[in-house]
């Protein structure tokens, strides 16, 4: 072998970066600055407010989650759980769930932050902020490169490359009693724990009466559980005694303990030959982008009753297995459940059944999200016109076709692109409408869409698109859209079992892909839906100008619905004028739900001369509903998608409202080139009263006399110096020194109106830069 000479002065430099990272030293805190603390009373408000912001989900920054003191417990770790280019699915790391003990944690490879006192990473991590304070350049905690030290070496390397990268990350230093509480606790040991108090009694009742539903042993009420676990098991189910109080429906080893089955998939074989459904309390502090409120009371039991339990079903009632194609398939499996059960079920869960599409693991980023528009309306079709439902042999028929591609968590990556699922989407498509256009030759009307069952009903939903998040609201918000779907229960059902029962956000990218590509089916029947009640003769326009510049386009005219609607249009906007009638003579009367009065079908008008009034304000946001300010550019050039913006008026009242950004996309069917299909020119803004999604990119704050100024500001910017620093005056920056005091108080305004269905907001998507 032939010797290889390294010069002298060569391994010079080598031996001294080497040796040049030194172990940090334990951190000296004074001890009459230390104090008693409790972890529930002093610790815990802390860590909600200034780190579980942005350390509370798989998106984490070293999976360190902190809304827990299992979290804390568990620590960091190097996995990262969204990879795009993973080629092989890896072990699941779900709190809760993949282990039980903190040492089982430190064996899949997870290491502490907490421990060793004066001497843990935490601690280490929050000094170093008060040492070097200030915000320099960019900071993006999802998809900055960080190294996730797992040593004192490795952070003593990471912070002499970043010194004024400590915790908070990329936000303000805490305040020296926060900091002071924090060092406290982690100096006297890091104790703590998650119990809760004990549950009331009247509340023990609630959730035993509905344990005894789900575990009685006929087939007839197993079936149905199973039924209601796998489209129930991410909601956090408030109980009608304690409704602030939350529970998770899981699979139990004992019965009498909440003691989690571990299944990476919901509909996966629990492996044991007798288990139990029981309510476990959420004891983690509730992070918005993941809670999912489903009320349980008398109401509610009753419902499940007369849809599951009453009505005879398609075969006589029978065990089922969980052979793993089957379980995926829930055409197959619940086939014995009436379909028109099934989706009335869905139907009267319909805001969250799609919110977990929003907010569940396969939504996040916007690769993910690049599948849908930036903003749409969701209805549906009713029960009594669904021939699925109606027909129960036809979905038996499809089962198939209806397919979907879940199982393929490690499929190889040649097959990401395979036809398959396209060519039986097709095929199943086909035959839907085939069936349709024998039983209704004449077409479909107005009474085709559900109108709801009770006022509280969600038959109207909004969808918004914020780059690389979502949110999902009860009504028709905003302009009008350019798209809107009608889903139906196939689709219904499918969407769920892609993007959330079926979805492994630890598979491969071909799993990931595979997921992606069908979505893209699965959008455009909602979109086609939705055509089928427009007039024929438009229909090919209509949809080519949601897929401009798309090949695919050419060959959807075999899959457009060749019946005529069963409604006379009158004006030359068909969309806008089957809309109004959807709303005004539809819901309006069953549901309250109605156009949004800022937004929808506003008329050019001139900014109020004075902005005394909640109504002036609302004025002048409708004034400002035009698709060519130069403000939007602007914040769009910032990626400024999603901006809460509290108004202070002359009575000490202040009005909070979110600024939408909907981006123009030529189409969204593709995965790659979305920036190709952007046109910044055909953006526009939405208004709306409240808050709006999980992750706000900025916060705005307008005092009562620099309104006009706001207002001015945003209807006739310009990119100069004087307009610059007016959004330095209202904006507040990542390293702003009031930062913890606005944001404090924007949580709490979330909390005061929303008590039940708010959570903390996520910061990881906050402005990036320092302005």
């Amino acid at each position: 072998m032939k010797k290889v000479y390294i010069p002298f002065m060569l391994i010079i430099p080598l031996i001294f970066s080497a040796c040049s990272v030194k172990e940090l030293e334990p951190v000296n805190i004074s001890t009459k600055n230390l104090k008693r603390v409790d972890f529930k009373k002093d610790v815990k408000p802390i860590l909600d407010r200034r780190c579980v912001v942005c350390h509370s989900c798989y998106n984490s920054p070293c999976q360190a989650k902190f809304s827990s003191f299992e979290g804390l417990s568990r620590g960091g770790s190097k996995i990262t759980v969204y990879d795009a280019t993973r080629l092989k699915a890896i072990n699941p790391t779900r709190l809760f769930i993949d282990a039980k003990s903190t040492k089982e944690w430190r064996e899949k490879g997870f290491y502490s932050l907490i421990d060793n006192k004066n001497d843990s990473m935490m601690i280490h991590l929050l000094n170093q902020k008060n040492k070097n304070p200030d915000i320099i350049g960019s900071y993006s905690p999802e998809s900055d490169e960080l190294v996730c030290p797992k040593d004192k070496r490795e952070l003593s390397k990471f912070l002499s490359n970043n010194p004024n990268k400590g915790m908070p990350y990329g936000f303000p230093v805490i305040s020296k009693d926060e900091y002071y509480t924090l060092a406290s606790w982690l100096m006297t040991g890091a104790k703590g724990s998650d119990k809760a108090k004990k549950i009331s009694k009247k509340l023990s009742q609630e959730i035993k009466k509905w344990e005894d539903f789900l575990n009685k042993n006929d087939a007839k009420h197993k079936v149905t559980s199973r039924y209601l676990y796998e489209h129930l098991y991410l909601a956090h189910i408030s109980f009608k005694s304690s409704p602030n109080e939350f529970f998770e429906l899981i699979r139990s080893y004992k019965k009498n303990k909440a003691d989690i089955i571990p299944t990476l998939r919901v509909f996966d074989d629990p492996k044991v030959s007798k288990f139990y459904y029981k309510f476990k309390r959420v004891n983690s502090t509730i992070v918005h982008k993941t809670h999912m409120v489903v009320k349980f009371d008398d109401e509610k039991f009753k419902r499940i009753n007369e849809l599951f339990i009453k009505p005879k079903w398609l075969e006589k009632p029978h065990f089922i297995d969980y052979e793993p194609k089957s379980s995926a398939n829930p055409f197959v499996k619940f086939a014995q459940i009436p379909p028109i059960s099934r989706y009335k079920f869905l139907l009267d869960n319909s805001l969250f059944i799609v919110m977990t599409f929003i907010k569940g693991p396969v939504c996040r980023g916007q690769m993910a999200l690049n599948v849908i528009h930036d903003h749409f309306w969701v209805f549906f079709k009713d029960p009594k016109y669904d021939l699925s439902v109606q027909n129960p042999n036809f979905l038996l028929e499809q089962a198939d076709n209806l397919e979907m591609p879940i199982n393929s968590v490690n499929e190889k990556l040649l097959r990401t692109f395979s036809d398959k699922y396209r060519d039986k989407y097709d095929l199943y498509f086909s035959a839907k409408h085939k069936y349709y256009d024998e039983v209704y030759p004449n077409g479909l009307g107005l009474e085709a869409i559900w109108r709801g069952r009770l006022s509280s009903d969600t038959p109207a939903l909004s969808i918004y698109r914020h780059f690389d998040s979502a949110s999902v609201h009860k009504g028709v918000i905003g302009e009008l859209p350019r798209t809107a779907w009608v889903i139906d229960y196939p689709q219904f059902e499918r969407i769920y079992y892609t993007l959330v029962a079926g979805y492994d956000v630890f598979g491969n990218v071909s799993h990931q892909t595979n997921i992606r590509r069908y979505m893209d089916f699965l959008r455009m029947e909602g979109e086609l839906n939705f055509l089928a009640f427009l007039p024929k003769n438009l229909r090919l326009k209509i949809f080519k100008s949601w897929y401009i510049k798309d090949k695919y386009v050419q060959s959807i005219k075999k899959n457009l619905i060749k019946r005529e609607a069963k409604i006379h249009f009158k004006t030359k906007n068909p969309k806008k004028e089957f809309i109004n009638k959807i709303v005004n003579q539809h819901l309006l009367k069953s549901t309250s739900i109605k156009f949004d009065e800022i937004n929808y079908d506003f008329k050019a008008t001139k900014l109020p001369k004075k902005f005394d009034t909640k109504e002036d304000i609302k004025q002048g946001f409708k004034a400002l509903k035009r698709s060519n300010l130069k403000f939007i550019k602007h914040i769009q050039d910032h990626q400024l998608n999603n901006i809460l913006v509290k108004i202070k008026l002359p009575n000490n009242q202040s009005l909070v409202y979110s600024i939408i950004v909907n981006k123009w996309h030529d189409n969204v069917n593709s995965i790659f080139g979305e920036k190709k299909r952007l046109n910044p020119k055909k953006d526009t803004l939405d208004f709306i009263e409240g808050s709006i999604g999980s992750y706000p990119n900025i916060f705005v704050v307008v005092n009562h006399n620099d309104i006009n100024d706001f207002f001015d500001m945003v209807a006739n910017f310009e990119p100069n110096e004087y307009y610059f620093k007016k959004i330095q005056k209202f904006t507040i920056s990542r390293d702003d020194k009031n930062f913890w005091k606005v944001y404090d108080w924007f949580q709490d305004e979330f909390y005061k109106t929303k008590p039940i269905e708010s959570g903390l907001y996520d910061l990881n998507r906050y402005y990036r830069d320092v302005i």
